[in-house]
C-alpha cells in the first residue's frame, strides 16, 4: 500500500539526507482488514479536502511553479514542507492564510536538484479530520546527474539501516561511480556495495551494525561521467550514528511480535497480519519511514474500493511496495494475537487518533528508521532484497559479487 499522506513525527529521519529513495515514489500505502469501516466509506478522499500543488510524486518540477496547499472546506490545522538538497534537510517556511484555507511559503522560488515533502492536517466542514502526506522532486539541470541519499545527515538509526543511494538518471559507467562513493564505519567494518539495475547502489556490511558505530558518507561525484556527457553534481561528506539494537519478530502464525532491546526481550505484543488471501511478506525488514498518521487507500494498491481510511494512527513502513507496521483502531479487540485479517500490513491495536499507551504508540515511541522488523510463518515468499531497505535478505556473497568494481 502506498501513504498517501501523513504528519510525520519522526518521518524525516526515515530515509532523506539527500532525498529519500523510498519518497521518490508516487503515493503511498495502508492495509486493513477485509469488510467496511464504520464512518470511513462515504468521507470525501483526503485529496478532496487538502490540495497540494506540485502533485504528488511530481518529478523534474520548474522553479517557476508554485507550492501552494489548499482546502475547499473546512480549515488548515498545521502544515510541514521540508526540503532536501544534497544531504541536507531545511524546513520551509510559510504561512496559513487568515481564513485557514490557504498555505504559502514565504520566498516562492523552488529549488533546484531538491525534493519536497509536505505533510498537511486539516478539519473539514464536519470536524472530520485528514492528512495529507505529498512529495515531489525539482529539475536537475541536463547533463547532470544526482545521488538520493539515506539515511539523513547526523541522523541516529537502528542496526539495520542500510546506506541506499537512488540515482537520478541510470548510470551506464557504474564502476567509475562506485568507486567515487566511499563508506567508512567507527569502529572499522568491512562494507561491500551493491547495484540494483542501473540507478541504485546500496552499501551494508555482513551483519548488522554495532550499536555506537559511526558511519561516514562520502560522496564524490562532482565531475564524475556517469553516463556519455552525463556528469556528477555532489562533493559532500554526512555521517550518522547507530543507536541501540532492536530486533523485533512478527510470528504470523501465532498471531504475535517480540520486540527484543539489545537482545533482551522488552515485550511480546498481540498482532494481526495478513489473511490467507493478502499475505504478509516474509523476511527481514527495516523501518525507513514513521508517520504519526497517514491515509491509506486500497486503490493505490492494485486491490478495489475495500478501504479508504485519511487518518491510520502510528504507520511504520516497512518496504516500497507499501507493507507497513502500524496502528489499527477499527478491528474489534479480539482479533489481535487471534487471527490475521488485513490486506499484507502488520496491525497492532490502537485507538481512533493515536493512543500513546496503547500497542502501537507503545511500539511507535520506541523505534527508530534503521531497526529490522522480521516476519516468519506466514505463507508468503520472502520480501525482494530492493523493495525496500531489504538487502538482509540476500547472503554475504551475493551481495559482495553485486559490485561493478571487480
Amino acid at each position: 500500500m502506498r501513504h498517501v499522506q501523513g504528519r510525520a513525527r519522526r518521518a524525516r529521519a526515515a530515509l532523506a539526507a539527500v532525498v529519500t529513495w523510498a519518497g521518490l515514489l508516487a503515493g503511498a500505502a495502508g492495509c486493513t482488514p477485509d469488510g467496511p469501516v464504520a464512518g470511513v466509506f462515504g468521507a470525501p478522499a483526503t485529496e478532496d479536502v487538502v490540495r497540494v500543488t506540485p502533485a504528488d510524486g511530481a518529478r523534474n518540477v520548474r522553479p517557476g511553479h508554485a507550492l501552494r496547499v489548499r482546502v475547499q472546506r473546512g480549515r488548515l490545522e498545521s502544515v510541514k514542507v521540508v526540503r532536501s538538497q544534497d544531504a541536507r534537510e531545511t524546513r520551509v517556511p510559510g504561512q496559513i492564510s487568515a481564513d485557514g484555507r490557504t498555505w504559502k511559503p514565504d520566498d516562492d522560488r523552488l529549488a533546484l536538484a531538491a525534493r519536497y515533502t509536505v505533510d498537511a492536517v486539516a478539519r473539514d466542514g464536519s470536524g472530520r479530520r485528514s492528512a495529507r502526506h505529498t512529495t515531489f522532486t525539482t529539475y536537475v539541470p541536463d547533463k547532470r546527474y544526482i545521488g538520493y541519499v539515506a539515511p539523513e545527515n547526523r541522523s541516529t538509526v537502528g542496526t539495520g539501516m542500510i546506506v541506499s543511494l537512488a540515482f537520478n538518471r541510470e548510470i551506464a559507467h557504474r564502476a567509475a561511480v562506485e568507486r567515487a562513493v566511499r563508506v567508512t564505519a567507527r569502529p572499522p567494518v568491512e562494507i561491500r556495495p551493491h547495484w540494483f539495475g542501473r540507478s541504485r547502489l546500496d552499501f551494508r556490511p555482513e551483519h548488522y551494525w554495532k550499536p555506537g558505530t559511526r558511519v561516514t558518507v562520502e560522496l564524490r561525484l562532482r565531475d564524475v561521467e556517469g553516463a556519455p556527457g552525463v556528469y556528477g553534481l555532489q562533493h559532500r561528506t554526512f555521517t550518522f550514528t547507530v543507536g541501540r539494537s532492536q530486533v523485533s519478530r512478527v510470528d504470523a502464525s501465532r498471531h504475535t511480535m517480540q520486540v527484543r532491546r539489545d537482545g533482551e526481550l522488552l515485550a511480546t505484543v498481540p498482532v494481526t497480519a495478513g489473511a490467507p488471501k493478502t499475505t504478509t511478506y516474509n523476511g527481514r525488514m527495516v523501518i525507513t519511514e514513521m508517520l504519526e498518521v497517514t491515509r491509506m487507500d486500497s486503490r493505490t494498491v492494485g486491490f478495489g474500493g475495500e478501504y479508504d481510511i485519511p487518518d491510520v494512527p502510528h504507520a511504520i513502513r516497512l518496504t516500497d511496495s507499501g507493507t507497513f507496521l502500524h496502528g489499527n483502531y477499527w478491528a474489534p479487540d479480539d482479533v489481535f494475537g487471534r487471527t490475521n485479517v488485513s490486506h499484507g500490513c502488520i496491525g497492532l491495536r490502537d485507538v481512533k487518533g493515536g493512543g500513546p499507551d496503547t500497542p502501537a504508540g507503545w511500539f511507535f515511541d520506541r523505534s527508530l528508521v534503521g531497526d529490522v522488523v522480521e516476519v516468519i510463518n506466514s505463507k508468503d515468499r520472502k520480501v525482494a532484497p530492493d523493495n525496500g531497505l531489504g538487502g538482509w535478505n540476500m547472503g554475504w556473497k551475493e551481495w559482495k559479487a553485486g559490485s561493478a568494481v571487480k
